[in-house]
């Protein structure tokens, strides 16, 4: 049915200078004769102007105002037209507009030329007139300023890539006008130019849990983060799948490592819960249900970074918050409160229940990209963390745009606490250069070396870390020599060893799928997956067998040539080596092998295997789950740091607790 009235025509918003006269109009059907009336507002008091009774009005611009049309039939059907804006401009240079002005844009105010200084707010403001009003749109060097719509141009925390060349562009159904252009310095102050002595990061991903369900974005987001830590100059460990002796274990070496002016970060993702005001984090033999001891303690964590003389600490954790047990009375949330350059953010802070973590009706949720499954907290995170901001304006840009995606309004909060009193940044550059402990952080970059068959056919091999403990070898057969033909490649590991169940258990399609999207996985003949390299405990023998057809006879054959993957390269976080904190103000750039970046070198022996052998180079000390200490339990605040003086007090051919 057709409507009783229909507005065919709207008013339009103008900008003009004062005492200058132009006419509003509106046009609209109906099925009976309509009336009009326009209209006002100014400084929120809404009248009608008296005789504004026609299609048009005539307006001589006084000052700023609104206006809208009511048009109503004989059987009392009313409707408004949209309110337009009459924006009038007193003061304007002499000779603007032209005399014979359309309505074309009139530049009338051109931004200034300023400085200003990291982290503070920036400001440029333009204006112009035009009929219809104008659209405005910035531009920096020239390139489109998505979000920069409006005649002022406000950025809340300017940062040094916001320095550059800005222009505005003013534009309506006439034409447009451009501004002239600015330039804009912003400069780090001398007060907040800062340093790191180093740069160091824990990132523990737990997925696949024995008691509990298992997980799929913590193996993506630690992969990215890491991908991002290192373009900040960060050295990072990543590790998947942690028992509660092991994470005790990475986080005490962790801890051994930071010192005076070093900037830490610790990240976990996986499943975790909030008790008596405190948070855990589940380990993925953790049983069902639960206690604290089984459990790491977040807060101790963070007590322990604090007293390391950081200048700054960053713990960010993607983890529900929900109360362990629901049939307990809830406890009053008292978070340890932090204090120096501390600052520690949850990706939710709303209360569910048990084991809902990242399920359906979680709190932390999932999304899916393609082949992977990312975090929603990553997903923005990734996004602005190499932005050279505050570290808490960094997060609060996160926290912003989590508020406003629709999969998770009013679902998943972010919180962050914090006492940065500086404006530290994670782009910070390293003074001195290479003071960041030699024996942390595992490169990307892949290893390789060639090996010959006795036959002359090279294959190339590559040592993939995509984690610390988590390994691919990858096999790519060269160019056959001419009496070999159908060549077939195939790696496979000869004998059974105590730890194969761990390497065939942990097969993991997501981990394979981020090889395929970094390293060429189409062009490899063949790979094999070691994870879990903490576990093993022997050296590690793999097996190149090389079919092929000798053109000669026209005989298959094969030939096979071992690699001996010594415990020390795959466990070298874990391994059995002294070690010894360094100095951060001392301690020159790395020359040599590192513990998670060695060289390797493969060599022929006798027999014409081949061995590969590891660069020399410190190591981090042992800590046999055996013998490990457990996270301390609620009433005892001790143990965990006992363990890291006791570590760090362990020299050169001592044993380790």
């Amino acid at each position: 049915m057709q409507e009783a009235i229909v507005i065919t025509e709207q008013p339009v918003s103008v900008s003009v200078p004062a005492g200058y006269a132009f006419t509003l109009r509106c046009r609209a059907e109906g099925r009976t004769p309509l009336q009009y009336q326009w209209f006002c507002q100014h400084q929120s008091v809404c009248c009608p102007v008296p005789g504004a009774t026609r299609q048009d009005l005539p307006v001589t611009a006084q000052q700023t105002q609104l206006y809208t049309c009511r048009i109503n039939d004989l059987y009392k059907n009313a409707v408004f037209t949209n309110w337009v804006k009459v924006e009038v401009h007193q003061c304007v240079a002499r000779g603007l507009p032209p005399r014979l002005w359309q309505g074309e844009p009139v530049i009338i105010l051109n931004p200034m030329e300023q400085s200003g200084e990291v982290g503070k707010p920036l400001q440029l403001q333009c204006a112009a007139m035009g009929v219809p009003a104008p659209r405005y749109q910035w531009y920096r060097n020239g390139n489109l300023l998505e979000h920069q719509k409006k005649k002022k141009l406000w950025i809340t925390h300017a940062k040094v890539s916001d320095s550059g060349t800005y222009l505005c562009c003013a534009s309506n159904s006439h034409g447009e006008c451009w501004t002239s252009a600015v330039d804009i310095h912003i400069d780090m102050c001398r007060s907040e130019k800062f340093f790191a002595t180093g740069k160091i990061a824990l990132l523990v991903g737990n997925n696949h849990y024995q008691h509990h369900p298992n997980l799929m974005a913590p193996v993506t987001d630690v992969f990215e983060l890491s991908l991002l830590l290192e373009q900040l100059s960060f050295q990072v460990v990543s590790l998947l799948d942690l028992n509660k002796a092991e994470m005790v274990t990475a986080i005490s070496r962790f801890l051994q490592l930071l010192g005076k002016g070093v900037y830490a970060i610790f990240y976990y993702a996986g499943h975790g819960y909030e008790h008596s005001g405190r948070n855990y984090m589940v380990p993925i033999d953790a049983p069902q249900p639960y206690a604290p001891e089984n459990c790491i303690s977040v807060q101790r964590i963070l007590q322990k970074m604090q007293q390391q003389q950081t200048a700054l600490n960053l713990i960010l954790l993607d983890t529900c918050r929900k109360w362990y047990n629901p049939e307990c009375a809830l406890s009053q949330v008292q978070p340890l409160e932090p204090w120096g350059n501390t600052i520690y953010g949850y990706a939710t802070n709303v209360r569910m229940s048990p084991y809902s973590c990242r399920s359906e009706d979680a709190e932390a949720y999932e999304l899916q990209d393609g082949e992977f499954t990312s975090g929603i907290f990553m997903k923005y995170l990734k996004k602005h963390i190499l932005q050279e901001k505050k570290v808490t304006h960094m997060l609060e840009d996160v926290l912003e745009d989590i508020g406003q995606d629709p999969l998770v309004t009013g679902k998943q909060v972010m919180e962050i606490k914090h006492t940065l009193k500086e404006a530290r940044s994670l782009t910070d550059p390293i003074y001195p250069l290479g003071a960041t402990a030699e024996c942390w952080g595992c490169s990307h970059e892949p290893l390789s070396k060639m090996v010959i068959f006795p036959c002359g056919a090279q294959v190339e091999l590559h040592f993939h870390w995509l984690f610390s403990n988590l390994m691919y070898v990858c096999a790519k057969l060269q160019p056959a020599p001419d009496h070999v033909a159908d060549a077939r490649l195939l790696l496979c590991q000869p004998t059974e060893m105590d730890h194969t169940a761990i390497l065939k258990e942990c097969h993991l399609d997501q981990v394979e799928s981020l090889l395929a999207s970094v390293y060429k996985r189409e062009e490899l003949d063949c790979v094999f997956q070691l994870c879990g390299l903490q576990k093993i405990q022997t050296d590690v023998v793999l097996q190149l067998d090389l079919h092929y057809t000798q053109l000669s006879t026209k005989q298959r054959t094969c030939e096979s040539l071992q690699t001996t993957l010594q415990k020390s390269l795959l466990g070298q976080f874990f391994s059995q080596r002294n070690y010894s904190q360094p100095s951060y103000q001392t301690t020159p750039a790395c020359t040599g092998s590192m513990c998670l970046q060695v060289v390797s070198v493969l060599s022929g022996d006798p027999k014409g295997q081949a061995s590969l052998r590891t660069g020399s180079g410190h190591s981090l000390p042992s800590s046999n789950p055996s013998n490990s200490s457990g996270e301390p339990e609620e009433n005892d605040e001790n143990d965990l740091s006992e363990l890291c003086s006791a570590l760090l007090r362990a020299g050169p051919g001592q044993d380790y607790p």
